[in-house]
Order: structure tokens, then sequence, then C-alpha cells
């Protein structure tokens, strides 16, 4: 006996174009604002333009605007399809989706303004935190409802990742985001000193843990082995990497804050959870482009595979450089020098922005019941000016990091600087321009795709689509 039910592909469909549309917005804000770093005058001495104010719009814009709605897309598309069931609620669901967008509406309205909370990754004010959290506990009833009426005993290794993204991410905004209200704008954090540098930096270190690379490691454990028409190169290793990924990575925040009055112990457990990190990090990538084992022929027809596994490259090298620059000799080099943005850029476009690419790609034909993208050559066009654009960014950065933090720690023989600030600052205009150059490659690359999207998606409104499931 059958019964025929239908995903809900509606709010995948939302995410899914808004992602596109959010990546293109956070891009163009980061390129903008490296062009002000050569260029200073680019503010018009219009205080909402300035570098201080759009700095944090394009962070928020990037990870929770086109990451994010990456995650609540490809999240709810395979949690349906892995559990053969429809979304516990499709209310819920349009209301994370809206609810969602309202949150970034309302951040590129208030952080041009100047109205911040001044911690990274968690600049919106107060009320905008409160509307974050009633969208993350409703996303978190979607998606774990979902799961308790899977129609399979199995839960598939790509939920678990999924499933500790949500939770985690839950904990961390709203523990960090502790305030007192003292108005509508403002308020005082619910911690000081010490204590609120090392809350804000177990939460700002985890949000890269989890929002940023457990909910893509989700991605990766579905659309790998999907595109590649190939198994999980090992299903055991995928658990033993959760599990070790998971329990390491919560106590890596202190290496931020390295050389500070954070207590020594405290400096050095962060730098050894860091460097353990290494063997759960490796171990995924190893996993994902194992997958690939008796199909690597595929990479030279599939420009979708080809985002999927160069993303799985660009995260085992942001996993490798990262616990690297957490010991404390290598950070004392690195800290607040541009390394760290290369670090950061190598991660959020090689492994985050290409992967979240590859899986648009991948998923819009289908919950668009399309027979394919528009243009497979367009894909492989995206590729190429897309990984062009990381190389030049990141190669650029780490020089003129290194160089920078040379230049700072250099003494005469009487003991005074060698360098002036200025000096060094000059040096790096060169590499300042090679940035501006590859982020405008990236930026270029997204409007290909918009188009590309654009032209696979234009005509009649999609279907549901229907799966038959036993009773």
């Amino acid at each position: 006996m059958e019964r025929a039910s239908t995903y809900n592909d509606r709010v995948v469909r939302q995410f899914t174009i808004m992602t596109v549309v959010w990546g293109v917005v956070g891009m163009l804000v980061g390129v903008i604002i490296a062009a002000q770093l050569m260029w200073p005058a680019l503010n018009f001495d219009v205080p909402w333009l300035s570098y201080g104010r759009l700095r944090p719009l394009h962070t928020n814009a990037v990870i929770f605007a086109f990451g994010g709605s990456a995650l609540f897309a490809t999240s709810y598309y395979v949690v349906q399809r892995t559990c053969h069931v429809r979304l516990f609620s499709d209310g819920l669901a349009a209301f994370t989706f809206w609810g969602w967008q309202v949150v970034i509406v309302l951040a590129a309205i208030t952080l041009p303004l100047g109205l911040t909370q001044g911690k990274e990754y968690a600049e919106l004010i107060w009320p905008i935190d409160l509307l974050i959290a009633a969208v993350w506990v409703a996303y978190a009833v979607v998606f774990f409802g979902t799961v308790a009426l899977r129609k399979v005993k199995h839960i598939y290794v790509a939920n678990w990742f999924y499933g500790a993204f949500i939770l985690t991410i839950a904990v961390l905004h709203i523990v960090n985001s502790l305030a007192l209200p003292t108005g509508l704008l403002h308020s005082y954090p619910a911690y000081s000193g010490v204590v609120d540098a090392m809350v804000q930096w177990w939460y700002g270190h985890n949000a890269v843990g989890f929002f940023l690379t457990a909910g893509f490691l989700g991605m990766m454990y579905y659309f790998v082995p999907k595109q590649a028409g190939r198994p999980v190169y090992s299903y055991r290793l995928s658990v033993v990497h959760f599990w070790a990924l998971i329990s390491i990575y919560m106590w890596a925040g202190p290496h931020h804050l390295h050389y500070t009055t954070l207590p020594d112990w405290a400096q050095s457990l962060g730098m050894v959870f860091s460097l353990m990190l290494l063997a759960p990090s490796w171990g995924g990538m190893i996993n994902g482009i194992m997958t690939l084992s008796g199909a690597w022929h595929k990479l030279r027809t599939d420009p979708i595979l080809k985002f999927l596994i160069v993303s799985l490259s660009f995260y085992g090298m942001s996993t490798f450089e990262g616990p690297m620059m957490s010991i404390k000799t290598v950070n004392a080099l690195s800290h607040y020098t541009d390394w760290t943005i290369g670090h950061v850029h190598s991660g959020a476009l090689g492994w985050v922005a290409m992967i979240s690419i590859g899986c648009v790609y991948a998923l819009l034909p289908k919950v668009f019941n399309r027979e394919s993208m528009y243009s497979i050559k367009l894909i492989d066009v995206h590729f190429w000016i897309s990984t062009i654009g990381v190389v030049l960014y990141i190669a650029a950065m780490w020089m003129a990091g290194v160089m920078q933090g040379l230049m700072w720690r250099a003494v005469n023989d009487d003991g005074t600087l060698t360098y002036t600030f200025i000096e060094s600052l000059n040096a790096t205009y060169p590499f300042y321009g090679v940035r501006l150059l590859g982020g405008t490659l990236f930026l270029v690359g997204m409007l290909v795709m918009v188009y590309n999207v654009w032209m696979t998606i234009r005509g009649s409104e999609p279907a549901e689509r229907t799966v038959i499931q036993p009773a």
C-alpha cells in the first residue's frame, strides 16, 4: 500500500534565489570597501558610506544573508529527501524565510547608520537579536520536527551536521547577545572586560566553526556524493569526523586573544584545541575528496563538481592554516595583519562561497523542475573566474600580511623601530590593488551566475514535486 506526498520546495526555491541575490549584494559591498582601502575618498565624506560602517555590513551580508540563505535552502532540501517526508510545518518554514529576510534588511539599515553593539559578527542591536532568536527557534522546530517524522530509521550524516549547526548557533547567539536594554536602539552587554572578550570569541570562533563549517559540511556530505554518483568514501569516517569536530571546536576560541589580558592558561588551551582540530578537519576534507574515487573523469565535464571539490581543497587549506596561526609564536607575526584577512577569505570565498554556489547549481534545476541549468558552459566560466579571483585575493593578503608583521617587529640596533606604520601601509598598497582585482573577479562570477539562474527559472511556475512512499 502506498500514499503520495509532496515535498515543500517553495521555501527551498525562495531561499535559493535569495542566496544568489544576497551573494551579489554582500560581495559588492566587499569590493566597495576594498576600493576604499586604496582610495579613502570613496566614502565621499558620507558617514554611512564610511569603511567602519560598511565593513560590518559586508560581513553580515556575506555570512548571514548569503551563507545563511544557502544553509536554510540546502538543509530544507536535504532533510526532506533523506527523511522521505515533507517539512514539519509549512507555516513555520515560511516564517523562517520572511523573518530571516527582515533581519537582513534591518541589518542593512542599522549598520550603515552606526547602530551597533560593536561585537565581531554580533553587531546587530538587541531588537534584531530577539527576532534572530525567534527565527532560529522556528528553524530548529521545523528541522528537528522533520527528522522526528522521518520514514527511514537511519539519520543520514548530513542531517547530523545540520542539526549540530542549528543547536549550537542558537546557544551561541543567545548567550553572547545577553544585554540590558537602555532604549530601543541601545543596550549594555551582560558581561564586562576580559569576560566579555572571552564570551565574544567563544561565540565568534564557533560562528566560524558551526555556521561556516558544520552547516556547510552538511552540504558536502549530501551534494558531493549525489553529484559524483558515488557513495561517501567512508561513512564510518564521516561519523568520527562529526563527533570529533563538534567536541573540539567549542574550545578553540581563546586563540583570538593571544597576548591579551586573558589568562595564559586559557590562551594555551585555545591553541592546543586549535591544533587538535586539524585531524577531524582534514578527515572530513579527505572523505569528501576521496568520494570521487573511480569518478575523477567527471571533473572534465561537470563544472558543478569542480566547484564542490575545489571548495574542499580550500577547506583543507584553511583548516591547516588556522591551527598553524593559533600557535603563539606564529600568531605574534600574523595577528592584526592582512594575513588574517587572507586566511578568512580562503575559507569564506574558497570554501563557503564555492560550495554554496556548487550546491545552488545542483539543486536549483530540481526544485524548479528544469532538466538542467540554462548553460553548463557559463557554470564553467563562473568556476574559473571565481577560482582565479580567490587565488589572487588570498595570495595578495598572505604576502601583505607577512610583510606587515616583519616590518612591524623590525628594530634597529638601538632598539627603535626600523619602519613607521605609514611606511608599512605604503608598502601594502600594491597588494590592496591585487586584492581589489581578485574580489572584483569573484563579483563578476556572481553576476554570471545571476544571468544563468535567471535564464533557468524564467517561465512557468514549477509544480510541487511528488514522491511515492511506502505507507
